[in-house]
């Protein structure tokens, strides 16, 4: 289990009454609880459009029908009366599994938290087939299939410029669904930054990305909070893919293309995983019958199908990383 602020309040507050301490190590039992929820999700994952984005979206109607006069401030209100009270519930209900009940119960908790919070599935499904595609040369599943991903119709898109745009909404999902989840979950809040991360990034596409003149003002706080949210993990995911890949073309590209992209935590994203990979990214494309004009980020060659699977392969390198830094923060607690 993550080993958060509770805990260390519940430690000191036993140490002063002189109660023997808790012998286990939380770094490894976190490392159980999101190896077991990565398990559970791939053998049976989650649909999130038909079982987590429902409520979400109704508890978002809920309160944009309440709140929405056009006004910012009245959107950041809404914001937090929706966002804080599962946020603090999800804390509530660990801290009284974890010291009413027993740590098994919040060793569950943890994992019914991770497998609701996390989405490897929904990248790899796209990924996996619009690779399958491409590798059979057909063409038309793979332009049909990253337009459903992507919701946009890429009627006239070429095989490089799929697999351009394969590798990118890779890197951005595989961030958004499993890694930014787990630099929240394990170091910071436990399942209060799983729970977080994920409301706050539903809303910031569902009210701060809304195409509705209505909720423009009113949905740029959701937006914004998410910015400031995800700042950190995306530059720890970005230094991640630095380390597992090309890290002097990593940072460069980093440093010098990601200020270029529209929107900044993704062009961070972007150009470090194209410079870990070697690969160019952006780059104009054909989208709903028109070419849509983008920098280009990353270095070396561009986009083949070849490069898919070594995004496969930068990303089980990075989940590994994790891992091992997770094995190494639980010894290193046991031990001390």
């Amino acid at each position: 289990m993550a080993y958060t602020l509770t805990d260390a309040i519940a430690d000191s507050s036993s140490s002063k009454t002189n109660a023997p301490p808790r012998q286990e190590p939380p770094g490894t039992m976190t490392l159980f609880s999101l190896v077991l929820a990565l398990l559970l999700e791939q053998f049976r994952p989650l649909n999130a459009s038909k079982v987590l984005y429902p409520p979400l979206e109704a508890l978002g109607d809920f309160f944009e029908s309440r709140f929405n006069d056009g006004q910012a401030r009245h959107g950041m209100i809404a914001w937090w009366l929706m966002v804080l009270p599962p946020v603090l519930l999800v804390a509530v209900i660990y801290f009284v599994l974890y010291h009413a009940v027993h740590p098994l119960a919040a060793f569950v908790f943890n994992i019914a938290v991770l497998y609701c919070t996390m989405g490897f599935r929904h990248v790899s499904h796209f990924f996996t087939r619009i690779h399958a595609a491409l590798r059979a040369q057909d063409l038309q599943t793979a332009r049909n299939l990253i337009g459903e991903w992507r919701g946009h119709l890429h009627e006239q898109s070429s095989s490089q410029e799929i697999s351009r745009l394969a590798i990118e909404n890779g890197i951005i999902g595989a961030h958004r669904q499993v890694f930014a989840i787990i630099i929240l979950f394990v170091p910071l809040a436990g399942p209060c930054g799983a729970v977080l991360y994920r409301m706050s990034e539903f809303y910031a596409r569902y009210w701060g990305k809304s195409k509705d003149a209505d909720m423009r003002e009113f949905g740029s706080f959701a937006y914004k909070a998410f910015y400031w949210i995800d700042w950190l993990p995306s530059r720890i995911s970005a230094i991640s893919f630095s380390i597992v890949g090309d890290f002097e073309d990593a940072i460069y590209c980093w440093r010098t293309q990601a200020d270029q992209w529209p929107e900044q935590t993704e062009g961070v994203l972007l150009a470090s995983g194209a410079g870990a990979l070697g690969v160019r990214l952006g780059q104009p494309i054909h989208q709903s019958g028109e070419i849509i004009e983008r920098p280009e980020l990353g270095t070396g060659d561009e986009a083949e199908v070849e490069y898919l699977q070594s995004f496969v392969g930068l990303v089980r390198r990075t989940l590994v990383l994790y891992v091992l830094l997770l094995l190494t923060m639980g010894i290193t607690r046991l031990v001390s």
